[in-house]
């Protein structure tokens, strides 16, 4: 018979997976930057957002904050290295005005950081205090990620085309969000709950809005386009018994 706690490692497993797949998802659009070079009307919010979501993740994983937690560094510092790089691509192929407006950004989610880790590491003197600081800040910036594809979805109601809001990241989504939620549930992690649980909401609804518009959907005109790509609902398993020679999340 299989335990709680290994069902729960299985499903943390498969959750890192997910979670390493759509790291990967903004891809194609890199892609089309680089090949086009130019960023065109894509936009570099979800890249932002998610930068600072995986240092805060970084952060609540390392042992002064929340010891044992392998899994949450390993893949939260993959998403950071790929965030870093599709920022940097980003950038180079950014006109000057929104070059030095991303740039700003950047310097200021750095400087945050910097702050909250000087703050943490020295006011809270415990790890039950750190994880509960670090956490509860990475629960807000994670749903925040989360309800980023919110506009697109306004754009797919007021174009009747989903041309803007592919339907693979739409599913990876779900399935990565509704995988973590699980986790959660089998071992309750309120951390790990909030964003996943909202995180399942809104991508079902995304997978709604799609089936709706698939076959009604018309070509949009003169719309800007939208960078959908949600990269990670990146969540921190709070396993005190994490495997330490797992190299995923």
């Amino acid at each position: 018979m299989v335990t709680a706690e290994t069902a729960r490692s299985i499903v943390g497993i498969t959750g890192n997976v997910i979670s390493f797949g759509l790291f990967l998802s903004p891809l194609p659009t890199v892609y089309k930057i680089c090949e086009k070079k130019a960023v065109e009307g894509f936009s570099p919010i979800p890249y932002l957002a998610t930068l600072l979501n995986c240092m805060m993740w970084v952060l609540y994983g390392i042992p002064l904050v929340h010891p044992h937690s392998l899994l949450v560094v390993t893949i939260n510092g993959t998403g950071l290295l790929l965030q870093t790089i599709y920022l940097t691509i980003f950038i180079l192929y950014s006109t000057p005005p929104l070059r030095r407006t991303v740039l700003k950004f950047v310097t200021a989610e750095i400087l945050f950081m910097m702050a909250v880790v000087i703050g943490v590491l020295m006011g809270a003197k415990t790890h039950e205090k750190r994880s509960l600081i670090v956490g509860v800040m990475s629960v807000v910036f994670g749903t925040c990620m989360y309800a980023s594809p919110l506009a697109a979805m306004r754009l797919v109601i007021r174009t009747r085309s989903v041309e803007y809001m592919p339907f693979s990241i739409s599913m990876a989504s779900f399935l990565n969000s509704i995988c973590w939620t699980l986790y959660a549930v089998i071992r309750f992690d309120i951390f790990i709950t909030i964003p996943n649980g909202l995180g399942t909401l809104l991508s079902l609804a995304q997978l709604v809005l799609y089936a709706t518009y698939y076959y009604s959907s018309t070509p949009p005109k003169d719309e800007p386009k939208l960078d959908l790509q949600l990269p990670t609902a990146t969540v921190a398993p709070r396993n005190d018994n994490a495997i330490p020679f797992i190299s995923t999340r």
